[in-house]
């Protein structure tokens, strides 16, 4: 009985020491796995195109949810105090990065994780040098790189020339606190007079503002030029429904705004924007190069997109060589 139980004893440890073993050479061979958390500023097409196209960029470099990837996603429904408490949550939980999609939460995650060893990626950002995540030059300020969704304002106005040939008044609202806003607010007003136009336009400081700013604004203008103001598109469908009823033509600024009912947009692929990022994103995770190494990129090749049910209901008439350019063109408006 005493050498079968001495017997069984070591077979027991010889078993322990070979899972242990095992164990061992699994965990040194096995592929890293990483933990990011995303932060969205707010819960619309744009922003939901750069995450979906942010998973698929990291996936096309190896690095895939439900395999060596978890992701830890937040949105905080265009509330900056929200975007603070969640990049905080974030540096607590020590992920290995955080995405923040769109100027407000990519500003709040830097100021979390600056003095922690966590890299922080961005897209959706319009102007980084002036969000501060990015000197004169394109460097990053710290451990922070992302693309930017800069308007291309210029090409804009063009097509608004081209669509409303009498227009005199083009009117924008925007949220005086969003960097990106002012950023292209500045702009729109260095070009407006190139094509002939007055640019009116309305600050709002939160969405309650948006109704009554819509209002006024209507009142002033022939057309109104929608940004990639989070705040003001993420009420997009009352400004659309005001502006209806008035027969003001709103134009967008990306692919999703036009299929809700803006007229047209000269603006940009945002899933291919995040998968640029998704690509930079990898590059930092697998050690290849820092956040800091890296400065900021941008989409430069904008798309034409045209809604010809919202022409239609306008009394608008877009001409054959308009139409036959655009990247895209709907027929329809999307509930």
């Amino acid at each position: 009985m005493k050498k079968r139980t001495v017997a069984v004893i070591l077979s027991m440890a010889m078993a322990v020491t070979m899972a242990a073993g095992c164990g061992a050479k699994k965990e040194s061979s096995g592929e890293k796995s990483y933990t990011i958390g995303i932060s969205q500023f707010a819960e619309h097409g744009s922003l939901d195109n750069c995450r979906e196209g942010f998973i698929e960029g990291l996936k096309e470099e190896g690095i895939e949810e439900g395999k060596n990837l978890t992701i830890e996603y937040k949105n905080a429904a265009a509330d900056m105090g929200t975007a603070s408490q969640i990049a905080s949550s974030f540096v607590s939980d020590k992920v290995d990065m955080i995405c923040g999609i769109a100027t407000p939460s990519a500003q709040s995650a830097y100021n979390a994780a600056m003095d922690s060893d966590i890299p922080v990626i961005f897209t959706a950002v319009t102007d980084p040098v002036a969000a501060e995540l990015a000197d004169a030059d394109g460097k990053p300020v710290g451990e922070v790189t992302g693309t930017s969704d800069k308007l291309p304002v210029e090409e804009q106005l063009r097509m608004i020339r081209e669509v409303l040939p009498d227009a005199k008044t083009i009117g924008i609202i925007y949220t005086t606190s969003e960097a990106n806003s002012v950023s292209a607010i500045e702009e729109y007003k260095e070009k407006v007079g190139d094509y002939g136009f007055e640019l009116v336009e309305k600050g709002i400081t939160n969405t309650s503002e948006i109704a009554l700013a819509a209002d006024d604004l209507l009142t002033k203008v022939d057309c109104i030029s929608n940004l990639t103001d989070n705040t003001v598109v993420n009420s997009l469908a009352t400004i659309l429904d005001k502006a209806n009823a008035a027969k003001v033509p709103v134009f967008g600024s990306e692919i999703e705004q036009v299929k809700i009912g803006c007229l047209a947009a000269e603006g940009l692929d945002y899933v291919a924007l995040g998968k640029q990022t998704g690509k930079m994103a990898a590059k930092v995770l697998k050690g290849e190069a820092a956040a800091s190494e890296i400065n900021f990129e941008t989409i430069t090749e904008a798309g034409l997109y045209l809604n010809t049910k919202v022409a239609a209901d306008l009394g608008i008439t877009l001409s054959d060589d308009l139409v036959s350019g655009a990247v895209e063109v709907y027929d329809s408006i999307a509930e």
